[in-house]
């Protein structure tokens, strides 16, 4: 997903439950504490969803300063993330994500 998207950082599969199963994440962020905050983010999205009535969860969508952390369910029981500058074009992240999630579910 990296090589199709230039402002892409990192991307991870990470299990509901909290767990790393792929990452491309750079050196400097702990795969561990980055599954964490993924299944986390998710558990408070799916939540919030319900609560308020807006029906499933299909992304949760974080914008910082310097860039965005995009999390979307992947396949049953799988989450994709990713890792953005701020210049990313978002509209291509989603489309990659999208195929992503799409094949992982052919995979997993």
């Amino acid at each position: 997903m990296q090589g199709g998207t230039p402002d892409v950082e990192g991307c991870a599969v990470v299990s509901e439950d909290g767990l790393m199963i792929a990452s491309a994440f750079p050196a400097a962020y702990d795969d561990g504490r980055v599954a964490g905050m993924t299944s986390t983010l998710l558990s408070l999205g799916t939540r919030t969803a319900q609560e308020l009535d807006r029906g499933d969860l299909e992304q949760v969508f974080v914008k910082g300063r310097d860039g965005y952390v995009i999390a979307m369910n992947a396949s049953e029981g799988t989450v994709l993330v990713a890792l953005t500058n701020a210049r990313a074009k978002l509209g291509l992240v989603f489309l990659d994500m999208c195929r992503a999630a799409e094949q992982l579910g052919r995979l997993l």
